[in-house]
């Protein structure tokens, strides 16, 4: 969920070391395929998904794994939230500002892009319009920067891998507010594996990345979060 291309080598070494840890795992990662098909295959061994589509469609069909920890500033581990960005030269400079105005968002099963900010703008008693469906966070981005939307919201780590992917694009915009935290993306397995056997191999894993790899990935460790925490939180309209 997070493959940016400046640490996809990283990704990479990462796999290679949870896939020696399981032994019969495939070499290479899987990319490039519909995500809904690679969660629900009975064969899945192991990906990430997002707290959304894991409470509103998977939980029933997977397995959770654990959920890696990028220590976000500001949550508990394994937690993270989004950030609501405006263009840099925007007059808005609170939440109210933004009442009635437009939001690019990834897509509508986006805890971080759409849930999150769904939830956020409720609690302030602020209304705001649905702008573009993007595909994507960075895309998001790229949308408030051209003017096709006024504030996007962005999954905190996303807009942190920003600033080296796509610096001039960081620079376009700031960030005006952010959502409560929620739990992180988890990793998932299919309800046939031995989850807590996966689980220790991606403990092994992390362990057996490099600092520099890690580093890059921002990537801290494995935490549990009970299914509980994310099956409790509301699931909004789709836009």
């Amino acid at each position: 969920m997070y493959d940016m291309p400046y640490a996809t080598a990283a990704t990479d070494a990462l796999w290679r070391n949870i896939s020696e840890t399981l032994g019969d795992a495939p070499n290479d990662l899987t990319r490039g395929r519909d995500a809904w098909d690679i969660w629900q295959s009975p064969d899945l061994l192991l990906a990430q998904t997002c707290g959304l589509p894991y409470r509103a469609h998977l939980h029933a069909k997977v397995q959770l794994v654990g959920t890696p920890d990028y220590a976000i500033e500001g949550c508990p581990p394994g937690f993270y939230r989004s950030v609501i960005v405006v263009r840099k030269n925007d007059a808005a400079h609170a939440l109210c500002d933004l009442e009635h105005r437009s939001m690019a968002y990834n897509e509508g099963l986006s805890q971080s892009g759409w849930a999150a900010p769904v939830a956020h703008f409720k609690q302030a008693g602020i209304a705001f319009e649905t702008g573009p469906a993007t595909g994507g966070h960075a895309l998001s981005a790229q949308s408030v920067a051209k003017g096709h939307a006024d504030f996007a919201s962005l999954d905190a780590l996303t807009w942190r891998m920003l600033h080296r992917q796509d610096p001039q694009l960081v620079k376009q915009l700031r960030v005006i507010d952010q959502t409560v935290p929620t739990p992180g993306l988890p990793y998932i397995t299919s309800c046939s594996a031995d989850a807590d056997m996966i689980a220790r191999a991606v403990q092994a894993g992390i362990k057996a990345t490099t600092p520099e790899d890690l580093g890059l990935l921002h990537l801290k460790g494995l935490v549990h979060i009970p299914k509980a925490a994310y099956l409790a939180l509301d699931i909004p309209k789709l836009p």
